[in-house]
């Protein structure tokens, strides 16, 4: 049964210029050491880091969780397939932590997207 859907979108030059007024006072509130790590081997980080924030409010959106869990609470990883998915910790494990969620992430163009279900055996 499914208990929550989310999706959220970021504009990626406006998000870009968030990160560089902002810097690490931004990043180190909203990314895992591990996140930043990934986004940073990339040519251009911007657009990995905007789809991973994304994929955070997306999770607060479909979550049922009465208020948003710390950002560091949700970390996107990769699997060795690449396959984005969600490492939750805290609140966010205890009370997901028999659910399934389903995380896709996109970016085209100046935009970067993500979607989020969540699914819960009756």
């Amino acid at each position: 049964m499914i208990i929550g859907t989310g999706i959220d979108i970021v504009h990626l030059p406006r998000f870009e210029k968030i990160v560089k007024k902002w810097e690490n006072h931004f990043l180190d509130r909203i990314f895992t050491p591990g996140e930043k790590q990934y986004c940073y081997r990339k040519r251009d980080p911007y657009t990995p880091l905007a789809a991973r924030f994304a994929a955070k409010e997306a999770f607060f959106k479909a979550s049922e969780l009465k208020t948003p869990p710390p950002w560091h609470d949700v970390e996107v990883i990769n699997e060795p397939s690449g396959r984005p998915v969600f490492r939750l910790y805290g609140n966010s494990a205890a009370t997901h932590a028999k659910d399934r969620i389903f995380l896709s992430l996109s970016h085209d163009g100046d935009h970067a997207v993500a979607q989020v279900v969540i699914d819960r055996e009756p």
